[in-house]
């Protein structure tokens, strides 16, 4: 009994997005009976179908800006659309669904005695005026611009998870995401990789905003959720926020190059003007991810491009 491991029930909230349903595979692996909870706004029946056969699985039609009552041992929140074309397409819902969704699943885990993760972003950051970003940096965020709504909304849902933590002693801990990739990506997202990958496949021009010289720092999927189920695991007494991401930064139009590159594709490239409040920079400092969670992004650029690159190939091949 000495290496007994009780198995856990644990509710996923955006269960059926791109991160939400590769964080179930890789619980349910585990031998962890999974809950997933999504409206399916951004989420895909598509992302979690294999899963229906599951025994351990669990799917619920839900919005989290509405009470859930169930029992869990764990939650992850994750539910939130996070690329700017679907969190702009309703901004005041987006921002319900940060503040009101952190309020429901916090009250959930107060109930409950449980641990909760709350899925924070990068863009907690804003344009940074420090680079790259350290968990102690307040950022550079516009209160009141168009991404205002996914920025201030996960701004708010980090200061409720750590009052419900000083005022209940909730067993929180807070992960910050930096652009994470890979494959059952949503293909109409607006995101960089997704964007150019498609555009390659079929050979259209790659749009790039401005001269392409903003930077990011791409992380593979795989790499992100086992800095997530890592974050989970710590002892109690660490709370983070901790930046989860890949430290190796380049510009956008290095990207679109190497997209073009390992697609064979005939596309050019094209410039478009720079939305507002789009950062210029983007590179985590994950020393505190390294630190306590033992963890660092294994998977290389090329490698997680050409596994992205396969799935829109077999997906634009059955659409």
């Amino acid at each position: 009994m000495r290496n007994y491991n009780p198995q856990k029930r644990i509710l996923v909230t955006g269960g059926a997005g791109f991160l939400g349903s590769h964080l179930i595979d890789r619980l349910l692996a585990q031998g962890n009976e999974v809950v997933c909870a999504d409206n399916l706004f951004t989420g895909s029946k598509r992302n979690i179908a294999h899963l229906h056969t599951n025994p351990l699985f669990e799917f619920l039609r839900h919005d989290v800006t509405f009470p859930l009552y169930l029992e869990v041992d764990q939650i992850y929140n994750l539910a939130c659309p996070a690329s700017p074309i679907h969190y702009q397409h309703d901004p005041v819902q987006t921002t319900k669904t940060s503040v009101h969704g952190a309020i429901n699943m916090l009250g959930l885990a107060k109930r409950l005695k449980c641990r909760i993760l709350q899925a924070s972003t990068s863009e907690v950051y804003g344009d940074p005026a420090v680079h790259p970003q350290t968990e102690s940096y307040w950022g550079n965020v516009n209160p009141i611009g168009i991404r205002s709504c996914y920025d201030e909304g996960k701004r708010c849902a980090e200061t409720l998870f750590f009052d419900y933590h000083r005022q209940h002693q909730l067993d929180i801990k807070v992960a910050r995401i930096f652009n994470t990739y890979g494959p059952r990506m949503h293909p109409n997202d607006g995101r960089v990789v997704s964007n150019f990958i498609i555009q390659a496949l079929k050979n259209e021009p790659i749009t790039i905003y401005g001269d392409g010289s903003q930077t990011r720092s791409f992380c593979y999927v795989d790499d992100l959720v086992d800095g997530l189920m890592r974050l989970m695991d710590t002892p109690a007494g660490f709370t983070g926020p901790v930046n989860l991401g890949n430290p190796n930064e380049f510009t956008i139009r290095q990207l679109a190059e190497k997209v073009i590159a390992l697609t064979g594709s005939r596309s050019t490239i094209v410039q478009q003007p720079l939305p507002s409040d789009d950062p210029l920079q983007r590179q985590p400092d994950i020393s505190l991810a390294r630190k306590h969670l033992d963890w660092t992004p294994a998977i290389e650029v090329d490698e997680g491009l050409k596994k992205t690159i396969e799935y829109f190939d077999k997906l634009l091949e059955t659409a």
